[in-house]
C-alpha cells in the first residue's frame, strides 16, 4: 500500500517535517519541488501516487499547480497544506481539484489520515 508522494512547499522545513512523518510510516517520498512550477515538472517526470500542495509559494501558487496538474492528469490526488486562516483559498483549491487539505503546523495523524484516505 505504500505510496509513492511528492511533496510541494517553497520551506525546506516544512518538506523536511512532512518526509519524516511519511517515511516513518511506510510511504516513499518520490520527490520534492519548493514552488508549482517545479512540482508540474516533477509531476511529469515521477507520476506520484499522490502530491501534498503547499498554497502560497513563489512563481507559481499551489492553486495554479494543482489547475496544471490536473490537466496533466484528471486523477491526479493532491492535498493542499494551508496555514491557519486561509479557508476561502483552501475552498478554491478544492473547487480547482484537490481532494483534501491539511493544516500548518503539522500534525502527523491528520497528515496520515488525510494520505491514506486519498490512496485507499
Amino acid at each position: 500500500m505504500a505510496g509513492r508522494i511528492l511533496i510541494v512547499d517553497d520551506a525546506a522545513f516544512m518538506r523536511m517535517m512532512l518526509r519524516d512523518i511519511l517515511t516513518k510510516n511506510g510511504y516513499e517520498v518520490a520527490g520534492e519541488a519548493a514552488n508549482g512550477a517545479i512540482a508540474v515538472e516533477k509531476y511529469k517526470e515521477i507520476r506520484p501516487d499522490l502530491v501534498t500542495m503547499d498554497i502560497t509559494m513563489p512563481e507559481m501558487d499551489g492553486i495554479t499547480a494543482v489547475k496544471e496538474i490536473r490537466k496533466l492528469d484528471p486523477q491526479a490526488k493532491i492535498i493542499m497544506c494551508s496555514a491557519m486562516g486561509q479557508q476561502a483559498m483552501v475552498i478554491e483549491a478544492i473547487q480547482a481539484g484537490a481532494r483534501d487539505f491539511i493544516v500548518k503546523p503539522f500534525q502527523p495523524e491528520r497528515v496520515l489520515e488525510a494520505v491514506r484516505k486519498n490512496l485507499g
